[in-house]
């Protein structure tokens, strides 16, 4: 049965679709996926500072103390007696030595002490016999290997008491020889590095109270040559500006290599005033030994770089090294390589050429010889 539906009835049905559709829209708007809102940004990371870089810095390399120039580790120390004649020349190994001593002997000749220890070249020579200065003088490194030909009988059992290893044909000639090609005495020679392994106890190279420097100090005085006499030897050193050493002079020669050609050079040369008096040695020919007293304390004037500088020498005991200052009490640096110690009697005098000779002496009227020898 239909049900009739009147004009107010249809009426009623169009109002009421016509409301509905708004809502139905409304409805759907709310249901579906939300309208963006303004674009909100992200969250900042937190700003980390950057680890600053480490520069690792390097240490500083090693350094002899004997001559300031840099080496691995510390090495034995030998110490080789050789022949200062002009009869001796060329030396043979010289130029390796780290430090070389000139000493006064019998009859107003010297001798030389090489040490070595940074480089140990297996031919060094010629090789001469000790004397008694050599004893206070080699205590100060220890107990070095100390290689000589001889010595006087009389001197044997001070030798033998002394705190050295001797390593003298003496004790075992294995690691000496002849060069045929020289005359005797002057063809005695030294394997250095046989004579080493013959001294395993041999004391390394230690602080000996020398302080080093590539550059000066302020100061000093001009000395482009200096030249000292005995009663029959000599010796200068002649500064060249262009390699900024000494060029070694002995008894009157240029001091020359058997290795190379350019001569014995001195980075450092220390003129040591000791007090020197005869000892109770004599020679075969009756000559005295003087002895050197390379303990206590005196003046010295140290050559460097086209320089001079008064200092002071200080030693207090045989077992102590020693040291060199300069005025304010400061140590007197030597530049660094080969270094070159005159052992000179107080009396004597050095001439110092700056450009004009000069006398320098560790005392206000100095005396010494003037005689005219090697140099």
């Amino acid at each position: 049965r239909r049900i009739p539906i009147g004009p107010l009835r249809v009426t009623a049905i169009i109002i009421a679709i016509v409301v509905a559709v708004p809502a139905i829209a409304t409805i759907a708007s709310c249901s579906g996926p939300a309208s963006p809102s303004a674009t909100e940004s992200p969250a900042a990371a937190p700003t980390v500072s950057p680890t600053p870089a480490i520069t690792p810095v390097a240490a500083p390399l090693p350094t002899s103390p004997l001559t300031g120039l840099t080496e691995t580790s510390p090495a034995p120390v030998l110490v080789v007696k050789l022949d200062n004649t002009r009869n001796a020349q060329p030396h043979a190994g010289l130029t390796d030595a780290d430090l070389v001593y000139i000493e006064e002997v019998e009859y107003g000749i010297t001798r030389l002490a090489a040490v070595f220890s940074s480089v140990v070249p297996e031919r060094i020579g010629p090789v001469r016999s000790a004397r008694i200065t050599d004893i206070d003088l080699l205590a100060q490194y220890g107990s070095p290997a100390f290689a000589f030909s001889g010595a006087q009988h009389k001197l044997l059992p001070e030798l033998a008491a002394a705190p050295f290893i001797d390593i003298s044909p003496n004790k075992g000639a294995s690691s000496y020889s002849r060069d045929s090609n020289r005359s005797a005495p002057y063809n005695y020679f030294l394997d250095g590095t046989a004579g080493l392994k013959r001294a395993s106890d041999a004391t390394p190279d230690h602080d000996m109270g020398f302080a080093f420097a590539e550059e000066p100090p302020t100061g000093g005085s001009p000395a482009l040559k200096a030249r000292m006499e005995w009663s029959y030897a000599s010796a200068s050193f002649s500064y060249d500006v262009q390699s900024g050493l000494y060029r070694v002079h002995l008894n009157g020669e240029r001091a020359q290599a058997e290795e190379h050609d350019r001569g014995q050079n001195a980075a450092t040369v220390i003129i040591q005033y000791v007090n020197q008096k005869p000892s109770v040695y004599f020679d075969k020919g009756g000559g005295n030994t003087p002895h050197a007293d390379t303990i206590g304390q005196g003046r010295a004037l140290v050559l460097r770089d086209g320089k001079a500088w008064d200092v002071d020498w200080q030693r207090p005991d045989a077992d102590s090294g020693t040291t060199f200052t300069m005025a304010d009490g400061s140590p007197m640096p030597f530049k660094p390589g080969q270094q070159w110690i005159v052992l000179l009697d107080r009396d004597r005098s050095v001439k110092i050429t700056a450009p004009s000779v000069q006398s320098a002496s560790p005392r206000p009227e100095p005396s010494g010889s003037s005689s005219p020898s090697r140099g």
